[in-house]
């Protein structure tokens, strides 16, 4: 396997923790979480293990200013902010929403972290983060494009050495679950598994994409991700364990599942999850235990991707709402 260069910033390794009250409230397998929201830049979070690779790699192209895009309250865009900040990058962030008159969670960070931000809509984000990028490289900004989420090879390969981590700690549970979306952390944490010999299953509870269609990105972008490192895997999509059972009513909108989890959490193990990524995977787990999806004397680990931030954004109160 070849060195991939790489900037440490994350705290790592992250630790894993027991949760016995969670455990026991719902009488299913014992429950385990792995902190990510703990790699410790700006509130910490998945995207800090990849933007350590990431960054290494803006930095060898001779980079000046880092382009990405996300949606208003992005843990991917706070990150990259962070870094970039801690790194001495410039910053351009192009958001997709209607810009809010105020700025709460993610957004506040990202304003107080002296990102620009660009805005956008959905439809039009693609397009408009390639006009971002064409207009600063025209101004001679050195601009290095990140992809949505951080989620290519380069992305992932943090995540491969995430699970070769959770080994290392002499961790082995039967199952591995957490919030999968753009489809990098997945697809690193498959091939880390076929790499260092994991023998549990690796499920992803997709936020906002239909199962087939995250099936088919996870291995394809597990397999270049393997040639990248020089250790080619072929996956398949049926290689790749996604449930997409708890998309509610689309992406970023709470439901009662999420509302439940973070309460669960929060109230029994003193753990904040967000609404958007881990409130969700947290509630599709819960929900997986509650029907016996999972053996009784399994252990099932909860990877904790981060995203607190959003959780002080004004549109996530009704969390503290009574039923």
């Amino acid at each position: 396997m070849i060195t991939i260069p790489r900037i440490s910033i994350a705290h790592l390794p992250t630790p894993v923790e027991v949760l016995p009250r969670l455990t026991a409230s719902l009488g299913g397998p014992t429950i385990l979480v792995k902190r990510d929201d703990l790699t410790g830049l700006a509130f910490g979070g998945n995207k800090t293990r990849k933007l350590e690779y990431l960054l290494a790699e803006a930095q060898s192209n001779g980079a000046r200013t880092i382009i990405t895009a996300g949606a208003i309250q992005s843990n991917h865009c706070r990150q990259t902010a962070a870094a970039s900040a801690r790194l001495n990058f410039d910053c351009i962030l192009v958001l997709s929403g209607e810009k809010p008159s105020g700025a709460t969670g993610n957004l506040l960070l990202d304003r107080l972290l002296n990102a620009e931000v660009i805005w956008t809509s959905l439809e039009e984000r693609e397009r408009t983060l390639q006009k971002t990028f064409q207009n600063a490289w025209s101004a001679g900004r050195r601009p290095f494009l990140i992809p949505y989420g951080g989620s290519n090879s380069t992305g992932a390969t943090a995540y491969v050495f995430a699970m070769q981590e959770l080994l290392a700690q002499e961790y082995h549970p039967d199952w591995i679950v957490f919030a999968s979306s753009s489809g990098g952390t997945q697809a690193g944490l498959a091939a880390g598994a076929r790499l260092f010999g994991f023998r549990g299953k690796v499920l992803g509870i997709s936020v906002d994409e239909p199962k087939q269609e995250l099936k088919e990105l996870v291995a394809q972008l597990a397999t270049v991700t393997t040639d990248a490192l020089r250790e080619p895997i072929t996956f398949k999509p049926e290689d790749i364990l996604v449930n997409d059972d708890y998309l509610g009513e689309g992406y970023g909108i709470m439901g009662l599942p999420e509302i439940e989890a973070i309460r669960l959490f929060a109230r029994l193990e003193g753990l904040i999850l967000d609404p958007v990524y881990t409130g969700r995977a947290a509630a599709g787990m819960i929900d997986l235990i509650r029907k016996g999806y999972f053996k009784r004397q399994e252990t099932v680990l909860f990877w904790h991707t981060g995203g607190t931030p959003a959780i002080f954004s004004e549109k996530y109160a009704e969390i503290v709402q009574p039923f």
